[in-house]
């Protein structure tokens, strides 16, 4: 499967100039709702994240994603892998559990996101399962922006991955894409207005 090939087809691919969530510049971007708007298309993505996960023989309960961007991939993954989907929110930038979603103790759950790039917003929904007693078994997303190891990939590890290293992580493919610091960004420089798309904007 050509993960890359898919998002360019999808548009999900973009070239510009853009604001990441973690405030750095870069030229290009992953807008994997595109890809998701397809239901056939997530539905591929879900079976072949779920089948690595199946192989490596990860024991699961539950799939909770990181809204809003992770919802669909966590929604398709636990329905791949025949488990409870549920999902984290943020209120007053807070990431919590809402809705009435409960988690059991010793409860083995997924974290899955769309993107990963260094796992910050996976490590608050962790954070949160574990105060709950469940225990995170699995980080999965669709694709990984290289910064931390995933499953299968010779990318490795960088100072910035925030992800635990004793908890395996999968995703579909690595992304690796250059970044700038906004004080050091070449875009800006040339007096290019950079955007943000994501979900934070």
């Amino acid at each position: 499967m050509n993960v890359e090939n898919i998002y360019k087809e999808a548009g999900a691919l973009l070239e510009g100039h853009f604001i990441l969530s973690s405030g750095n510049h870069s030229s290009r971007y992953l807008q994997s709702a595109k890809v998701l708007e397809d239901p056939k298309t997530a539905s591929i993505l879900a079976d072949a994240l779920a089948k690595d996960i199946k192989k490596a023989g990860i024991t699961v309960d539950t799939v909770c994603a990181p809204a809003l961007g992770g919802v669909i991939a966590g929604y398709e993954l636990a329905r791949a892998l025949e488990v409870r989907s549920i999902f984290a929110e943020r209120k007053e930038n807070i990431m919590s559990l809402r809705r009435g979603f409960e988690i059991q103790k010793g409860e083995k759950i997924i974290i899955c996101e769309d993107i990963i790039t260094t796992g910050g917003s996976a490590m608050e929904v962790a954070k949160i399962i574990t105060e709950l007693g469940g225990e995170v078994v699995a980080f999965a997303a669709l694709a990984n922006r290289g910064f931390c190891h995933r499953q299968g990939s010779e990318v490795s590890r960088k100072s910035n991955c925030k992800l635990l290293e004793n908890i395996p992580f999968f995703a579909l493919a690595d992304f690796e894409f250059e970044m700038y610091e906004p004080d050091n960004c070449p875009m800006c420089r040339s007096g290019s207005t950079a955007i943000k798309p994501g979900s934070r904007a």
